[in-house]
């Protein structure tokens, strides 16, 4: 363990992020801020810093607990940070999923190009009408 390391490194050993470079994207993007500012991957974290992950659904907030340079698996990964997410914002992304999964199961599955045999039946469906 050390006294700070690169934001992107310690994203990515705490799990955060599947690679370093979906990490460094994502600083680079402008989608992870510490301590309310914008940041590039090469940015030094420490301990006690707030870190802002910009999500497609959500904002994730987490406090900087513990420092990894390498990766660590998942029991200890939960030990590098504390969640600080607000309850709004957790609550935004629980609609957002519901609202998702409701619109995957009103809009079915698509089968692609219709058969001769269903396209008679919507043929003969148009005739009655």
């Amino acid at each position: 363990m050390t006294e700070a390391t690169r934001i992107d490194k310690w994203l990515w050993s705490a799990r955060m992020f599947k690679t370093r470079t979906a990490a460094t994207s994502a600083c680079v993007a402008g989608k992870v801020k510490l301590n309310g500012q914008g940041v590039k991957p090469s940015r030094a974290v420490a301990v006690g810093d707030t870190i802002q992950i910009t999500r497609v659904h959500h904002r994730q907030r987490i406090e900087v607990r513990g420092l990894a340079i390498k990766r660590v698996a998942a029991k200890l990964a939960a030990g590098l940070y504390e969640d600080v997410t607000p309850e709004e914002e957790l609550e935004r992304e629980q609609q957002a999923k519901l609202m998702n999964a409701a619109f995957r199961q009103a809009r079915g599955t698509y089968k692609g190009r219709p058969t001769k045999k269903e396209r008679r039946t919507m043929q003969k469906f148009r005739d009655q009408r």
